[in-house]
């Protein structure tokens, strides 16, 4: 049993150790060149070779959930925590729809409007595309359908099904981890001096890396210890290189250079890669913030409802719930 919870505990720095081991390289790779090969943005909006270009790639997220959904998981019988999956959604896809109503204006710009439905979304500042909205939406979708589809079917083996121990036996869910807490000043911290450092005399602050950072690593610092041990790690690393994988190559291919969106330099790091049309480093973090805060919320309720007791019991009790109740469906 000693062997197994270190084994589940060290799963967090596996997943950082994969992903180094891809992004370091490749890394060093983009760095070298020097210069965009890219056509002017101006050319490329007068000529609008991309109409609807962002509204119909939504279905990059929509089409695996559909698949997923409604072949993948009846296919295979497999059983899933649907009251979990709707909580997740229900609490992360405000998040994403705050961002763009209270902060789009400092960190995004959408200099082709004919890539859209010219649909104007409500938000703070200036009206932003209604595909803005849609695109959180679907994006959680995505990511969370990939890794319940992952955990209960293609790395199963390793899954923890809710009626286990390691479920139902916590004292509570909220406590504090200290990795969590010093990696996110360090991050921000990081962020702050080497603008100042790099972009001297130059106004702005690393807004949205700060913003990525606190909602990825407050959750974690808050649930990480509870729920560590039933996070399937193996489909968490695989679901993180699907969707960097996807997400990268849609964006670097057609979103930034076809102007469907772009960002503000004052609330970026000044960290680019020059190779994919000056794309910030923020593009690259952004996932990996999304994909663990979504199935670390994920876990934490599935945990919550195999407790059997409320949520404010088992966020904040210091008596655990010995007789899981079966799994919500």
């Amino acid at each position: 049993m000693r062997m197994r919870n270190a084994r589940q505990s060290s799963g967090f720095w596996v997943v950082l150790a994969m992903l180094a081991m891809i992004s370091v390289p490749a890394a060093l790779t983009l760095h070298t060149v020097r210069s965009s090969a890219f056509r002017p943005l101006n050319e490329i909006v007068a000529g609008n070779p991309s109409p609807y270009g962002y509204s119909v790639s939504l279905l990059i997220f929509l089409t695996p959930t559909i698949v997923i959904a409604f072949w993948f998981l009846p296919q295979e019988r497999i059983r899933i925590s649907r009251r979990a999956f709707g909580w997740t959604v229900g609490i992360l896809f405000p998040l994403g729809a705050a961002l763009d109503f209270f902060l789009a204006q400092f960190f995004f710009r959408y200099p082709n409007p004919g890539a859209t439905l010219r649909l104007p979304a409500p938000a703070l500042g200036r009206p932003v595309p209604v595909e803005e909205y849609l695109f959180y939406f679907t994006g959680f979708l995505a990511v969370l359908s990939i890794y319940v589809w992952l955990d209960g079917y293609w790395l199963g083996a390793f899954a923890v099904p809710d009626d286990d121990t390691q479920r139902t036996g916590f004292d509570r869910l909220l406590g504090f981890h200290a990795t969590s807490f010093f990696l996110a000043i360090a991050l921000i911290g990081g962020a702050i001096v080497y603008r100042r450092l790099a972009l001297p005399g130059t106004p702005g602050f690393p807004g949205y890396l700060t913003f990525l950072v606190l909602t990825a690593l407050l959750p974690s610092m808050a649930l990480y210890k509870a729920v560590k041990r039933v996070i399937n790690w193996r489909a968490l690393s695989l679901t993180l290189f699907m969707i960097l994988l996807i997400s990268l190559l849609w964006e670097a291919t057609l979103a930034i250079p076809y102007g469907w969106w772009a960002y503000q330099p004052t609330a970026m790091v000044g960290v680019y890669i020059r190779a994919w049309d000056n794309l910030p480093i923020e593009a690259v973090f952004v996932w990996i913030a999304v994909t663990y805060m979504t199935v670390l919320v994920y876990e934490t309720i599935r945990c919550w409802h195999a407790s059997g007791g409320r949520a404010g019991d088992a966020l904040f009790r210091h008596k655990a719930v010995r007789e899981p109740r079966p799994a919500a469906r």
